[in-house]
């Protein structure tokens, strides 16, 4: 899937049919009998300056393709090129000098960092391991990100367990920024922290964001703060992308079934319009990654499901400017017939926001 061309800049960021697939082995000699399919032929392209919102349920893939786009892994297939140089199959030593251009702010902020270094320790690592400079130009940089995230210089002797969620956080987007990247994977990093602080961290990124010309790929489950934060939006399903477009449009008319339904369980805040809110609720579970269905991925619990889904795999098509869907209701090709009387087997139903079937 190619995201819309813009004449006047090339995509910071291009992958093209990214696949991440992890073997499944048996016995005591390790016999592989089959994959988990985490990562099966994902494509997009990020602007710079850009951030693209990724969604999805848990285990459908986000947070893989946000570790193979930086090469955490080595992908099983596909292409990936960042600041214009293919990395997808690249070595790791070759791939060392590209590191400092992407880095990647985590989930969970104690378990990324070690617990024996110090705060100046943590964010001058990769200035160690990257730059040969001198300690006190090392000290001087820290210092510098320090009070671009907001952190107390004189907290710079002071362990991770010394600090609050959100400050750790704060250390880990430090770190990111040591070496002046272009492009920074942020994996669900609201997800570890209280409500409160939350808001704080993604207006810090906006404001990084602002002030050194960042690109984000922001993966989260929270579709209202990707909403605040997206510039556009992909869906996820099951490892691969069913829908990407940009946020105003993606939220104000969801084209793909599972799109309609993940939108429809985002919590209204006011009483009034929340009574008006028709819940989609999705029947039965998520099929293994390791035996996918044979047609459309979504196709055991779509709500509109016909005999082709079950058959062909949708291809992914430009249905209106900028906006990619891969489903067969949007195929013009396709003779659409959608169900009628209730749920499908495998289907989902309706409810209002009291709990009643319609």
């Amino acid at each position: 899937m190619a995201d819309p061309a813009r004449a006047t800049t090339e995509p910071l960021v291009q992958v093209r049919d990214l696949k991440m697939h992890f073997p499944v082995s048996r016995g005591l000699l390790g016999r592989k009998t089959g994959a988990i399919k985490a990562v099966d032929g994902v494509s997009f392209d990020i602007m710079p300056r850009e951030t693209l919102g990724m969604v999805g349920e848990s285990g459908c893939g986000k947070s893989t393709t946000g570790r193979a786009v930086l090469r955490l892994y080595d992908i099983t297939g596909g292409s990936i090129r960042i600041n214009g140089t293919e990395i997808g199959q690249m070595s790791q030593s070759a791939l060392r000098k590209h590191r400092p251009t992407m880095q990647m702010v985590f989930q969970d902020p104690q378990a990324c960092l070690n617990p024996r270094m110090t705060l100046a320790g943590l964010i001058g690592e990769p200035l160690d391991e990257h730059t040969g400079w001198s300690r006190a130009r090392k000290l001087e940089r820290i210092y510098e990100l320090m009070d671009a995230v907001g952190l107390n210089r004189n907290f710079a002797n002071r362990y991770p367990h010394e600090f609050s969620g959100g400050q750790r956080q704060r250390i880990g987007i430090a770190r990111a920024l040591a070496l002046n990247p272009s492009f920074i994977v942020c994996d669900e990093p609201i997800a570890a922290l209280d409500v409160s602080i939350q808001a704080q961290v993604v207006n810090l990124l906006e404001e990084l964001q602002e002030k050194l010309g960042l690109t984000y790929l922001f993966i989260s489950h929270d579709l209202s703060m990707v909403r605040h934060i997206a510039t556009r939006v992909a869906v996820m399903y099951l490892g691969k992308v069913v829908e990407i477009a940009p946020r105003e449009a993606l939220y104000a008319d969801p084209l793909h079934p599972y799109t309609q339904a993940l939108l429809s369980s985002v919590p209204d805040p006011d009483p009034e319009t929340a009574q008006q809110v028709r819940r989609i609720i999705l029947k039965g579970d998520v099929p293994s990654p390791a035996n996918p269905p044979q047609g459309c991925n979504f196709c055991t619990r779509c709500p509109a499901v016909m005999p082709v889904c079950r058959e062909i795999e949708p291809e992914t098509r430009e249905v209106a400017p900028g906006r990619f869907v891969a489903c067969h209701l949007h195929d013009a090709s396709v003779p659409t017939s959608i169900p009628t009387g209730g749920p499908t087997p495998g289907g989902a139903s309706t409810t209002n926001q009291q709990g009643g079937s319609s």
